[in-house]
């Protein structure tokens, strides 16, 4: 991060301080402290950091955020709440750079889609974009605060669990441009309804100032309904009404996607490196951010191209002829579908789903994984093999429906009745919760067929 000083933090987060100097880092880690560090003393469900403080202080820090009383020392700011402090300080950081912040959210597809944003961005602007899954209100101002001199443009993420959440890390970001990529069932446990989620996810609205750009997916059934007149709205999609983007001609193989991409009379050829007709989507958004960011459309396209994917994403392997399709970063209806779709695209032969657990469902997790278990059997998979005691629905769908289907307990017997079937033409998928890890399955299977996965 660039300079800021002590009274400039003080006044970002409504503090009093009797003492100046420079700050050139700002931690929530007790662990990560220098001279130049100010510390911010988060208080979460397990741990307070202002047990800390001490240690923080003896270390050298410059300055240090509290909520509670942990002495007289000059470098303690007191605040009422250290989480909401962090938020603001980031806030004012961000205040310090005027360039465009392009903010989005999403049921799923929010990396893939700040993936081709950034892709497409990075072709004009020095571009700052969020670290991993840094996309709740610690992991924003830990993104924000990486912002220095030299970047141009900054492409922010933004997850949550809960209602206000989006409210308050949009309004840290003031995005100039929003994404809201799709509107599904992600976290209804927490948010009741489809249309709970549809008013979480454009709390990213509140942040933004009136006449902002926000950039939707004509063709979800929720997200088409959005009329705002105090906002400048940019629809995408195949068959939506009312879509400023369109893709045509769209084909796939097992490499990734093609399609024509038509806006306000201009056309391009786009190639999408990534499978599946959501990755469609998400390159459309991405394309659109450009637009309004003044590039051509072939500008954007060649943006597209640079895509490359992250971490456990939908990830394609091959080996001895075999496609293994890895997406094993997370899991939700609508991404289990969408990667199901992507593996009747690419397979030859015999297609393997071996699914597990989708998380954070409540009482949607029944019908949750028999839509799933559906699903594979409407895509002509030949082989649904499960893990978890909810996936077990899944498996009990899909035969209901006429897919052979496997349930195990073990992943190490998954990975041998695995290499034991599957041949050269065939393709699997690995998809499930992070919690499921199911990764461990590929890499033993990996190993057996003599493959080195890192």
């Amino acid at each position: 991060m660039k300079s800021i000083t002590v009274k400039q933090v003080a006044a970002f987060c409504g503090a009093t301080s009797n003492i100046d100097g420079e700050i050139l880092k700002i931690s929530t880690d007790s662990r990560d402290i220098d001279a130049n560090t100010l510390f911010v003393a988060l208080v979460g469900e397990r741990f307070d950091a202002h047990d800390f403080v001490a240690d923080v202080l003896s270390k050298g820090a410059k300055a240090v955020v509290c909520s509670k009383n942990v002495g007289n020392d000059p470098r303690i700011l007191y605040v009422e709440d250290t989480g909401k402090a962090l938020l603001d300080i980031a806030h004012g950081y961000r205040k310090l750079f005027d360039v465009p912040f392009i903010g989005l959210t999403g049921s799923v597809g929010k990396t893939t889609s700040k993936g081709m944003i950034y892709a497409v961005v990075k072709k004009k602007f020095d571009t700052l974009r969020t670290a991993g899954n840094l996309n709740n209100e610690i992991g924003v101002p830990k993104t924000l605060f990486c912002l220095e001199e030299h970047h141009e443009a900054a492409v922010i993420e933004m997850g949550m669990n809960h209602f206000e959440e989006i409210s308050r890390i949009s309004k840290a970001v003031e995005p100039s441009i929003a994404c809201i990529t799709n509107v599904g069932t992600a976290h209804i446990e927490n948010l009741g309804s489809r249309e709970g989620i549809l008013k979480a996810k454009c709390e990213i609205l509140d942040g933004m100032a009136k006449g902002s750009t926000l950039i939707i997916n004509g063709d979800n059934d929720m997200l088409a309904t959005i009329d705002r007149d105090d906002y400048k709205i940019v629809r995408f999609g195949i068959d939506g009404d009312g879509l400023d983007m369109t893709a045509e001609g769209i084909s796939a193989d097992a490499a990734g996607s093609t399609f024509t991409a038509v806006y306000k009379g201009e056309r391009a050829e786009v190639y999408v490196p990534s499978v599946g007709i959501h990755n469609v989507y998400n390159a459309m958004c991405a394309m659109c951010v450009g637009m309004e960011l003044g590039y051509t459309l072939e500008e954007a396209a060649s943006g597209i191209r640079d895509f490359e994917p992250e971490g456990m994403r939908q990830k394609i392997t091959e080996i001895n002829n075999i496609t293994f399709i890895e997406d094993c970063y997370n899991a939700n209806l609508d991404s289990m579908k969408a990667s199901l779709d992507a593996l009747a695209t690419i397979c030859k032969g015999k297609s393997y789903a071996v699914l597990g657990d989708m998380l954070e469902l409540g009482d949607f997790a029944e019908n949750a994984h028999r839509q799933v278990g559906e699903k594979a059997a409407s895509t002509g998979c030949e082989y649904v093999i499960t893990y978890g005691e909810l996936s077990r629905f899944i498996a009990d769908e899909a035969k209901k429906n006429g897919c052979k289907a496997l349930c195990f307990d073990d992943k190490e017997k998954i990975a041998d009745f695995l290499y034991e079937n599957v041949k050269e033409g065939d393709a699997v998928l690995f998809k499930g919760s992070r919690g499921m890890r199911m990764e461990e399955i590929f890499i033993s299977l990996y190993k057996k067929l003599g493959f080195d996965n890192d």
